[in-house]
């Protein structure tokens, strides 16, 4: 890639403004944010629920019951409580907590990549819309230079100066122009449309971000794709160790207490109540014929996680490669833009002298006004097209 000469840069540094998050975020609806937030509620919640799993319940039991076997009513009750504890697990309560984190920033990461998503396509309508009402001058001005070419064409037709086949060809000329006025003008509905689906702001009041330019260290240090996909190593590597342990000993304390009662005359013994309670512990150690088969599957699984970072780290910088060398060419293309209107600029300063002098017309004036015009939309319009360009970092880059 060719890098971006020195003057393009301090030019591109000096007239952006480097947006925060909130900003951004401010372009998305509040129904959209508030979606989100309860995304990343939820995977707060179920995190929650997985660092705790090896917490093992109490469990609650009561049973009333009534029975008439012999012909009179007997009634008996019993309760209990029962516990089942894991205290040790050859470190697989120690790897399950860190899991459970490690899966929590794997998620919070998947969350901020779809909500980057959706920023950056909301900012990318509004731009798009911005310039198609760039493009819509520029074509009414385009519109106006053909009806001028074309009354010149009808003058000099009538004058018996000009064959009719160019009087027909500036006929076809405009309405070529007018009917792609009319397809941007659809487009631009089009745009509108898609914007107030996930955007609260009123897209003719909406202010345009000035994104700034970011170097390859700042987009692939603060990049949330490569964040996420760092984060799935970690998560993999625990997942592996979580794997390992479940065929490893595990201790567990068990205890209960029991409670019965029962009012039967057929009841061995003379007590008609009783509790009791039991403690102990029991060991458990599994042997399953997929043991190591599960164990490679796990760790396939973060090997293969490790070599998917070093792929989307080359596919990161090629992104960032392929977005300057667009920038630049956009910037080239606005430079050529500026010396055509300085150049129409030049041209129009003259023929006013001219016009003045009767050596050139009206139309002439016109003509040149509107070309100067149109070289200034041109330079806007590229000037969007570039910051479409940093779009496409920024759907990727977030503020720390």
């Amino acid at each position: 890639m060719k890098v971006l000469n020195l003057s393009i840069a301090l030019s591109l540094l000096c007239s952006s403004l480097l947006f925060s998050d909130e900003e951004l975020d401010s372009y998305i609806s509040q129904n959209k944010k508030e979606q989100f937030i309860y995304d990343y509620e939820k995977n707060e919640a179920e995190s929650s629920k997985l660092r705790d799993s090896w917490i093992a319940p109490l469990n609650l039991n009561y049973t009333h019951s009534k029975s008439d076997p012999y012909g009179e009513q007997q009634t008996s009750e019993s309760a209990s409580i029962k516990m089942d504890q894991p205290i040790f697990q050859s470190g697989g309560i120690y790897y399950g907590i860190k899991f459970a984190e490690a899966s929590r920033i794997y998620s919070d990461y998947s969350i901020d990549v779809a909500k980057r998503k959706l920023v950056k396509d909301a900012v990318s309508l509004l731009m798009q819309i911005k310039q198609i009402d760039l493009k819509v001058s520029k074509q009414k001005l385009q519109i106006e230079n053909s009806e001028i070419n074309l009354a010149q064409k009808k003058e000099d037709y009538l004058n018996g100066q000009l064959d009719s086949g160019f009087l027909d060809s500036a006929i076809i000329d405009r309405n070529i122009l007018i009917q792609a006025l009319y397809d941007l003008e659809t487009n631009k509905e089009r745009l509108i449309s898609k914007f107030n689906a996930i955007s609260d702001m009123n897209y003719k009041n909406a202010f345009v971000p000035n994104l700034n330019i970011l170097t390859q260290e700042q987009f692939l240090k603060h990049n949330i794709v490569l964040g996420m996909s760092e984060s799935e190593i970690v998560k993999n590597r625990y997942a592996k160790d979580v794997t390992v342990a479940q065929y490893l000993p595990k201790v567990n304390i068990t205890a209960g207490y029991n409670w019965d009662k029962s009012d039967s005359i057929y009841q061995f013994g003379s007590a008609k109540e009783k509790d009791y309670y039991n403690f102990g512990f029991k060991v458990n150690l599994p042997l399953d014929i997929n043991t190591f088969r599960d164990i490679e599957s796990s760790k396939i699984d973060y090997l293969k996680s490790q070599l998917l970072v070093e792929d989307k780290m080359r596919e990161l910088k090629a992104i960032f490669e392929q977005v300057m060398q667009n920038i630049e060419n956009f910037e080239r293309k606005k430079q050529l833009s500026v010396e055509n209107m300085e150049l129409y600029e030049k041209l129009l300063s003259d023929t006013k002298e001219l016009y003045q002098a009767g050596y050139k017309t009206q139309y002439d004036v016109e003509l040149l006004q509107n070309s100067v015009a149109i070289q200034k939309s041109d330079v806007k319009i590229y000037e969007l097209d570039k910051q479409l360009e940093l779009l496409t970092l920024y759907e990727m880059y977030k503020n720390d």
